[in-house]
């Protein structure tokens, strides 16, 4: 037996499965899973006078033997490469959450809930997957952000949007302003108490309310548009809401780093790093201009291609990840700017990449709130959680007010002025990106104030959706059809033409 194969651990000596092993460990359950859908199958016919009962058991059925055999798996590989550990969680997360993400449409929730509820359960909660194997999946997950995001610039060419010019600047300035101005203001209010800031300066507190004011005007382009694709709106209400979305994202950015910037006017000596703003606002610029040179190149090169035009993406995203990686951009605004190119400056391109990113649409937004769902931190929320509910509180009533103002003006419809906000609520890639940021500019409590973040952050993953869902529901842009596909097993991925 290779050397290779034994491991030492504290109980003495331990056999690690080799790739054949490991090989043969998947084989088996991929057939343990086909023979419990085949069981599933056959006991849903046999009980056809009660399908609505059923369907939920089933599904929860099948919840509970993935993970005991995942459970399972763990002892199995429990000395194998990360590589192959990571492998196994993967494919393990993309089942478990395709089961979920049925089972919360049948409670009337959307799918993404249900991804980010079943990656939550099976990561920080019961450990199935663990911290080093979600970390391994990493970049992953920015190559699925890339692809959504990607598939949101698309949908937005700037020439289609020039008679709202004025509405968008309405709707995402006070987008922007209010939750800046009521989250700061409210900070320095309570700044004895609050825990970033009871032992810091007044100027100190200046600086930290300003960031958190800026972060939380930040919103999720990858949950917009991974609910437009599911509950497939495309009417005047959801494309406005996403256009607010994605420049609401790029202009907070832009802000946040300014804002870091002249934080060092109020911080004292020592407890701001002003390069770190300088730095980041330069890889905002890189970013744009990076995103837009790989939108010409996607172009070019499409019109080349006459298949696998799909495959052809996922390189390009994998591409845009690793370089912003290696560069420390920022991999959603690099596909997002690609995506504004292609919309604007090559249509026809533009929709190709729509049409192909539609039709494999669903196992990339799996995978993305999967992850997502993975790697929340349950223990940061129970720390801080009087604080984070004020933060989450603060940016919903600020969001809501904001909208208000924007629609004294008779360009944005009453419709978007009332119900716009929900749209708003979520959060993710982009935010935790500029968090990480503020943890390197704030050298002293900076990992305080990126915990305190994060927290908030995953409180908006799962409760952003639910509002979104509901700001289309009384848009009345959800049509029944739609609600139909909800209902049956599948139906998000009939509902936009994809396939697994």
């Amino acid at each position: 037996m290779p050397s290779a194969w034994i491991r030492s651990s504290s109980s003495g000596i331990r056999l690690a499965p080799s790739r054949r092993e490991y090989s043969l460990c998947v084989w088996r359950w991929t057939n343990a899973i086909r023979l419990a859908e085949d069981i599933g199958a056959h006991v849903h016919c046999q009980n056809r006078a009660a399908p609505d009962i059923l369907r939920p058991m089933r599904g929860l059925a099948s919840l509970f033997a993935l993970g005991l055999m995942m459970a399972l798996f763990h002892r199995v590989t429990a000395g194998a490469a990360l590589e192959a550990r990571a492998t196994l969680a993967l494919g393990f997360l993309l089942l478990a959450a395709f089961v979920g993400g049925d089972l919360a449409a049948r409670a009337r929730l959307p799918r993404i809930t249900g991804y980010l509820l079943v990656g939550f359960a099976v990561g920080p909660w019961l450990g199935l997957v663990r911290r080093d194997e979600v970390d391994a999946l990493r970049f992953i997950g920015d190559v699925t952000l890339g692809l959504i995001a990607l598939a949101a610039g698309a949908e937005l060419a700037l020439p289609s949007l020039r008679d709202q010019l004025v509405a968008l600047a309405r709707l995402v300035g006070g987008a922007i302003a209010f939750p800046l101005l009521v989250v700061a203001t409210v900070l320095l209010s309570v700044s004895p108490w609050f825990p970033l800031t009871a032992h810091q300066s007044p100027g100190d507190a200046v600086a930290v309310a300003l960031a958190l004011g800026a972060l939380s005007a930040v919103s999720s382009p990858a949950v917009a548009m991974g609910m437009l694709s599911e509950l497939g709106a495309r009417g005047p209400f959801a494309r406005t809401l996403l256009a607010v979305t994605v420049f609401k994202d790029i202009a907070a950015a832009i802000l946040f780093t300014l804002l870091l910037a002249a934080g060092k006017v109020f911080a004292s000596a020592g407890a701001l790093n002003a390069t770190v703003a300088g730095n980041a606002l330069l890889g905002l610029a890189a970013s744009l201009a990076v995103g837009a040179l790989l939108g010409y190149g996607v172009s070019r090169s499409l019109g080349l291609l006459q298949r696998h035009a799909a495959l052809f993406l996922v390189a390009v995203a994998v591409v845009a990840a690793e370089v912003a990686r290696l560069a420390q951009l920022e991999t959603t605004l690099v596909a997002l700017a690609a995506g504004l190119y292609l919309a604007t400056f090559s249509p026809v391109a533009g929709e190709r990449v729509r049409h192909e990113l539609k039709r494999g649409g669903p196992p990339v937004y799996i995978l993305f709130f999967v992850l997502a769902g993975a790697g929340l931190r349950v223990s940061v929320l129970a720390e801080l959680w009087p604080w984070v509910l004020l933060l989450v509180g603060l940016r919903a009533t600020s969001l809501r007010y904001g909208l208000l103002w924007a629609g004294r003006h008779p360009s944005v419809t009453p419709v978007l002025a009332r119900e716009g906000w929900l749209g708003l609520v979520p959060q993710a890639g982009s935010a935790l990106g500029l968090a990480q940021v503020a943890r390197r500019a704030f050298p002293e409590w900076g990992v305080s104030l990126e915990t305190l973040v994060v927290a908030m952050i995953g409180v908006h993953e799962v409760v952003g959706p639910i509002c979104f869902r509901r700001a289309l529901r009384r848009a009345g842009e959800i049509t029944e059809g739609i609600a139909d596909a909800e209902g049956s097993p599948g139906g998000a991925v009939g509902a936009v033409g994809g396939r697994l």
